[in-house]
């Protein structure tokens, strides 16, 4: 199970990647379009009028999404902004109940974004919302794409508070440990 899981997190992370690397792509596009028109007008030539229409919608599509499927694998890796200055005061026990604690309030607002996000996608299929761009876009799609990173964030919560009262340290804790001490 910890292989499947791993490999879902790691894919949701490449597919984050994906989504950063085509909004790179998709600006430097549009940029390069405006420098051969403007440089066409400089020559006196007529501009191709090179542009990518719904830019703007299509790049906070894909953000939206980068941000998201990101989670889970942030997460585990403990990338995410933690205040542990309460957590050094306490022993081992303290610390441990402390952290359950955390992740059950982290997975509950997870759980309430997964079940809000989903429930969005479903408005969207039914009364068949597009964007507002000239490109329109089912607007269950990119919600679809963010409703599955909230629901693994959620996953990737219960699979740190599993490890958490199974006694052993979460994975975002080894990490951050590792991280401390060098690698070692």
């Amino acid at each position: 199970m910890r292989k499947i899981l791993d490999g879902i997190y790691a894919g949701a992370l490449g597919v984050a990647c994906l989504a950063m690397v085509a909004i790179a792509v998709l600006v430097m596009a549009q940029i390069l379009g405006r420098i051969v028109d403007r440089t066409l007008l400089l020559l006196g030539a007529a501009p191709l009028g090179l542009s990518i229409p719904s830019l703007s919608d299509f790049g906070g599509f894909l953000f939206v999404a980068a941000a998201t499927l990101a989670l889970p694998a942030t997460l585990r890796a403990g990338g995410h902004v933690r205040v542990s200055l309460l957590l050094s005061m306490g022993g081992p026990v303290f610390r441990r109940v402390q952290g359950a604690l955390v992740l059950i309030a982290a997975l509950a607002l997870a759980g309430f974004a997964a079940w809000h996000s989903g429930a969005q996608v479903l408005d969207s299929w039914r009364f068949n919302s597009v964007s507002f761009g000239m490109v329109r876009v089912p607007l269950w799609i990119p919600q679809g794409v963010m409703t599955t990173g909230f629901v693994l964030l959620a996953v990737a919560l219960v699979d740190e508070l599993i490890a958490v009262l199974r006694g052993q340290d979460p994975a975002y804790q080894r990490a951050e440990d590792a991280r401390s001490t060098g690698g070692h």
